[in-house]
C-alpha cells in the first residue's frame, strides 16, 4: 500500500516556509491505520515492547493503535502543564521555537520497555526529549515508530541510539 496517497501536503502551514505533512487521511481509513500497524509490528516483536508512548498530539492515536494491536497500554507525553499530578518536564527546540513535554512522574514501572509513537520524524529534538524523558522515569526506550520521515532534515542522526521505524520518506 502507498501510504503517500493518503499524505496532504499544506504550504505555509504553521508558518510560511514549511510545508506541514498532514496524515490525518490515513487516521480516517481503518484499512490504512490498520495497515500502519501491521508494518511498524513486523519491526518491534512484543518481548522488545511493555507499553507504547504517543507524543503529543498526533502520536496519540497511533500508540493507542498499536497498544490495541500488541495488548500493551498507552501513556501520553504532552504539553507543558497538560497533566496532572506530579509530572518531570524537559525543553527542548523544535523547527520551529522552542518547546516543552512532560510524563506523570509515576506512569512508567521501572525497566519498562516502552516504543514511542509519533506521526513524523524532523529533526529529531521531539523525539530525543521524549526519550530523556522516559530515560529519567526510569523506562528503557525499545524505539521509535513514526509514519513519516523528512530525510532532508537528518532527524534519524539525532536518535541514532535507538531503533528507529518510519513508514514513508520524503
Amino acid at each position: 500500500m502507498d501510504l503517500r496517497d493518503k499524505i496532504r501536503g499544506f504550504k505555509d502551514f504553521p508558518k510560511k516556509g514549511i510545508l506541514f505533512r498532514d496524515f490525518s487521511e490515513i487516521l480516517k481509513n481503518p484499512l490504512t491505520l490498520h495497515y500502519v500497524c501491521d508494518e511498524i509490528a513486523k519491526y518491534f516483536h512484543s518481548k522488545d515492547v511493555d507499553i507504547f508512548a504517543g507524543i503529543e498530539s498526533r502520536g496519540f492515536p497511533i500508540a493507542c493503535a498499536l497498544a490495541i494491536k500488541y495488548n500493551k497500554g498507552m501513556i501520553m507525553l504532552r504539553k507543558k502543564d497538560k497533566l496532572p499530578g506530579k509530572t518531570t518536564k524537559i525543553q527542548y527546540k523544535t523547527e520551529y521555537a522552542k518547546a516543552a513535554i512532560e510524563i506523570q512522574n509515576n506512569i512508567i514501572d521501572k525497566n519498562q520497555k516502552v516504543v514511542i509513537c509519533d506521526d513524523l520524524l524532523a529533526t529529531g529534538g521531539t523525539a530525543q526529549a521524549a526519550a530523556k524523558l522516559i530515560e529519567k522515569r526510569h523506562g528503557i526506550v525499545s524505539g521509535f515508530a513514526f509514519v513519516i520521515e523528512l530525510t532532508n532534515l537528518n532527524g534519524r542522526d539525532v536518535i541514532n541510539k535507538y531503533k528507529c521505524k518510519t513508514l514513508v520518506k520524503y
